[in-house]
């Protein structure tokens, strides 16, 4: 699996920093993916959805620890690149 494209939509708040959309292998897009600060430092949320009981669930994640961190890296490389270059908008 490759990353070929990563988005980076920069957002002014102090928790949400990101929307981000990837394209793997240049045929699938996941969109709705957030770059978030939490207490140990920016981290990847899924796209979820809420449920009628309020909780959240995720519509699409990584199976395994692997997946989970190229995606991190990756993601969170192109969102300091983004985030170096404009300011962030509201």
């Amino acid at each position: 699996m490759e990353i070929t494209e990563v988005r980076v939509s920069p957002v002014d708040d102090e928790k949400l920093k990101a929307f981000v959309t990837i394209t793997i292998d240049n045929c699938f897009i996941i969109r709705d993916l957030k770059v978030i600060n939490g207490n140990n430092g920016l981290f990847i949320a899924m796209p979820s959805r809420k449920r009628k009981d309020g909780t959240f669930k995720d519509i699409a994640h990584p199976l395994n620890n692997e997946t989970r961190q190229l995606l991190e890296s990756t993601i969170l490389s192109e969102y300091e690149k983004e985030s170096s270059r404009q300011p962030v908008m509201a």
